[in-house]
């Protein structure tokens, strides 16, 4: 069975049938929806695809062959890594370097949540937001964050007396899906129900556009997974998180 084909199923998920995009989620936004942004359609066999290195690490192929790692290694910036959403844990050429694993649970949500009560406003992310969106990405880690990636749209955040202490937004675009992403809160801000609210925020404008929502999780994040339990996504399946770092060139 391929690397990058189903993995068993932790819930039964319905409503969520139709969804073989999801099983290889980021290769297939980037040969949909996020194609205008992909990199490496030209290079070798275009066996390899990745967001621009200002958007994020984010890296897919549809087999994960000796050409298309060899593919992805001729695209990768000198010295930045490719983050890979594997079924299994990465049998990466030689000089390939694993920087990170670990097993990542991807979930969806089957029906349209309510919106949680905050007294908070839940404000658009705008352009001359994005220096502090990376800045509380940079102190929470909610996952892969850099100057660009608040522009896969979809970004709301809470602010308290001035200061962003929450915020949430969209990354991987599937055909008929988006990605709930970078759902972090400042540690000054925590318990205060951010998360849940801006989950749920997000959920239902992927919803009110027409397409159905996942998100993706570390496994050993259970308060996060708790939080997302809480909005409605249920477990679909695994992955094995792979961070790798290309052969160096020359």
């Amino acid at each position: 069975m391929s690397q990058l084909k189903y993995n068993a199923m932790s819930d039964s998920v319905p409503g969520f049938e139709n969804d073989e995009l999801l099983d290889n989620p980021i290769w297939n936004s980037l040969v949909t929806r996020h194609a205008s942004l992909a990199v490496g359609g030209d290079a070798g066999g275009g066996f390899a695809r990745r967001y621009p290195a200002d958007v994020g690490p984010l890296s897919g192929f549809a087999e994960p062959t000796p050409e298309a790692y060899a593919d992805l290694g001729a695209i990768a910036p000198e010295g930045d890594v490719a983050v890979l959403f594997l079924s299994e844990p990465p049998d990466a050429p030689k000089g390939w370097e694993l920087v990170r694993g670990g097993t990542l649970v991807q979930m969806v949500c089957p029906e349209v949540p309510e919106q949680a009560s905050l007294s908070e406003e839940i404000v658009a992310m705008e352009t001359g937001d994005f220096a502090e969106m990376v800045a509380l990405a940079a102190l929470t880690e909610p996952g892969p964050f850099r100057e660009h990636t608040a522009k896969l749209g979809g970004f709301l955040g809470i602010r308290v007396d001035g200061r962003l202490a929450a915020m949430a937004g969209r990354r991987l675009s599937p055909t008929g899906f988006a990605e709930v992403s970078a759902v972090c809160t400042h540690p000054d801000f925590r318990g205060r129900g951010y998360a849940q609210a801006l989950v749920a925020a997000v959920t239902r404008g992927i919803y009110a556009e027409g397409l159905r929502p996942f998100l993706t999780s570390f496994e050993a994040n259970t308060g996060a997974i708790r939080v997302y339990r809480q909005v409605g996504f249920a477990v679909r399946r695994t992955f094995e998180l792979a961070v790798l770092k290309p052969p160096a060139v020359g």
